[in-house]
């Protein structure tokens, strides 16, 4: 690469700041569209038309400016000067409402994970309730080891975002299945010593691939028109729990969130199910404006 400082600012991102795996590939991805940008020896600010040349959502331009912003601010810290970062400004992106797994397309999907492996069946039916339970990433998933599982106390121990742990009390539907599973099923699927709680097919642990492709197949057993996203699961989670009457705080522990505004998003959802609700049973939505006498 031609960037300056582009070795050190990405063993900074990975050893430094402890970013994940997948987020320093997806800045030098957004890195390696600013370097193709530069070769076309056009200002700074027509990037913005070069991404939409590239079929670039709004979602996505502003992801590769916040890369970009992050790169300049370190090279700015290294004593460079990045005339660049003044005219760089991050689109309006329209946050849009999380959709959410509700409780009935989960049974569905539970009933359709069901193949002609009963131990498989059983991974697939924890795979589910982890999902739901926890509202972990996949990434989080796939990673969870026996040793992460503490089963007096009924917690799970999830590794998220730059490393950061968090433990997750199990509802008591969870402890049980998960409990029956790493003491009855696993060691029937397993095949290699590894410490993974999940094991695919191969018995080794899953890849965020194996994820997809189950959740994939049994959305399509259940009948669903496109495959149920891991993301919609971690929605699903925390809408019930703030319905339920969970304290944001709370949520953002348990997702994992830095900010407190990431968390405050599902209030949108919530309250807009709540106006919809109203809509439909309050007693005011059945009276009629009186009729106007010609």
């Amino acid at each position: 690469m031609s960037l300056d400082y582009w070795v050190e600012f990405f063993d900074d991102l990975q050893n430094v700041r402890g970013r994940s795996r997948n987020t320093v590939l997806a800045y030098r991805r957004d890195l390696e569209l600013y370097e193709e940008f530069k070769k076309t020896g056009r200002d700074i600010k027509d990037i913005f038309a070069f991404m939409t040349e590239k079929q670039l959502s709004t979602r996505s331009q502003a992801r590769v400016i916040s890369s970009l912003r992050t790169f300049f601010r370190f090279c700015e810290s290294r004593g460079s000067e990045v005339p660049e970062l003044q005219n760089l400004r991050p689109p309006k992106v329209k946050t849009g409402l999380p959709k959410a797994l509700t409780y009935e397309e989960f049974q569905k999907l539970y009933d359709a994970c069901a193949v002609d492996n009963p131990y498989r069946t059983a991974r697939n039916q924890v795979t589910l309730l982890l999902l739901f339970g926890l509202g972990c990433r996949v990434s989080e998933l796939i990673n969870l080891n026996i040793q992460d599982y503490n089963e007096t106390d009924a917690w799970l121990k999830i590794v998220g975002k730059g490393g950061k742990e968090r433990l997750i009390p199990l509802t008591e539907v969870l402890q049980r299945e998960l409990k029956d599973y790493l003491h009855h099923i696993r060691t029937y699927i397993v095949r290699e010593n590894t410490p993974s709680i999940l094991v695919n097919d191969r018995g080794r642990r899953p890849s965020r691939v194996d994820i997809w492709r189950w959740l994939a197949a049994w959305s399509s057993k259940a009948g669903f028109s496109e495959p149920i996203s891991p993301h919609k699961f971690r929605h699903g989670c925390a809408t019930a729990l703030l319905e339920a009457g969970a304290d944001l705080r709370s949520i953002q522990v348990l997702l994992g969130h830095s900010s407190i505004q990431t968390t405050q998003i599902y209030t949108s959802v919530t309250s807009q199910k709540t106006r919809e609700t109203i809509d439909q049973h309050h007693p005011l939505s059945k009276v009629r404006p009186p009729e106007v006498e010609a």
